[in-house]
């Protein structure tokens, strides 16, 4: 799709959306989790009500913010996604709105279209093929467990987190991915992120700080890494060193549901081999956006609106335009979001 019509693409859907412009068990860990002992069940505030999770589950997650899924997504399905991105990779399609990203350490010089250059395609709520995924019966039945039964797709990603090249550049700060989201109210937003390969600790598996989620969104930047930072991977400048980690281990088809204010990150790839997973982050269609001037969040809505205008030549686009744009209902209806 040539730039003109992918921007009057991009008018005519915002038009059309009202804005004004353009078996159950927890992954392998390393260091312990929280007590389900202290926990008392007066009211979840973190789970909904439902037939899916078991009570043990469900208090789990109120207690840790996170909660893995084994064997959830199948080989057949994985490998229909793996193809998808190579295609990709390899310009054989180009999806509207898609963004396709570099390692840092790759030199602009050096970019050949392939798999070993990309390290990230995210928004990919155009492609009907890795979008499938967002879609997926046995992901939407957990989903609806935090976000109730109308679901919307609002952020969509497949890392392709590559060898490290000794820069360390392919490490993931810890973070919090309610920075990057103008929607609220946090408890009825959720991820999901599957593993398409065997992920340890060796290939830069996810870290998790158990508990986290209970407290309050933390002011993010850039960290500053001797080796250069990946575009926009913010990281939290203050956090408490002797929180207990978590490393999520994790099988082909596994799948993680974690809470958006989770403190989360990966450590390098130190292996050979690309580490790849996909994921999505679903909202309650009943949540709402709110204005973040003046918030922590100031940093992020300058950055990402700033990429959106170049890349659609919209001078007037606004953050709430960027998620709406982004956004895609995939059970019951679109209210709000």
């Amino acid at each position: 799709m040539d730039p003109d019509r992918a921007s009057a693409r991009l008018r005519v859907l915002l038009r059309h959306l009202g804005c004004r412009s353009a078996g159950t068990v927890i992954a392998h860990h390393t260091s312990g989790v929280g007590s389900l002992a202290s926990f008392h069940p007066q009211q979840f505030q973190y789970t909904r009500e439902n037939n899916v999770l078991s009570l043990e589950q469900r208090k789990f997650y109120e207690e840790n913010g996170f909660l893995v899924i084994k064997n959830l997504v199948s080989d057949a399905d994985i490998q229909r996604f793996r193809n998808e991105f190579e295609r990709i990779c390899r310009e054989e399609v180009k999806p509207f709105g898609l963004s396709v990203m570099r390692d840092v350490s790759i030199p602009k010089s050096e970019y050949v279209p392939s798999e070993k250059v990309v390290s990230k395609v995210q928004d990919f709520q155009e492609d009907e093929e890795l979008f499938r995924y967002c879609t997926l019966p046995e992901i939407l039945k957990y989903v609806e467990c935090f976000t109730g039964p109308n679901i919307m797709a609002m952020h969509t990603m497949l890392i392709n987190k590559p060898p490290d090249s000794g820069k360390k550049t392919s490490r993931h700060p810890l973070h919090q991915d309610l920075h990057y989201f103008p929607f609220r109210p946090s408890n009825s937003i959720v991820c999901a992120w599957t593993a398409m390969e065997h992920i340890d600790r060796n290939n830069g598996c996810l870290v998790v700080l158990p508990g986290t989620h209970k407290g309050p969104l933390k002011p993010h930047d850039y960290p500053q890494w001797e080796g250069g930072v990946n575009i926009m991977f913010h990281g939290i400048q203050d956090y408490d060193k002797n929180n207990a980690r978590v490393h999520l281990v994790m099988e082909k088809g596994d799948t993680v549901f974690f809470h958006p204010l989770l403190i989360h990150g990966s450590g390098r790839n130190k292996s050979q081999g690309f580490r790849k997973a996909i994921s999505c982050h679903f909202a309650d269609a009943n949540c709402h956006y709110i204005d973040v001037e003046g918030t922590s969040q100031e940093n992020i809505e300058k950055e990402v609106v700033n990429v959106a205008r170049k890349k659609h030549g919209l001078k007037d686009i606004t953050l709430k335009d960027v998620w709406t744009f982004r956004g895609r209902v995939v059970k019951g209806e679109r209210i709000n979001l």
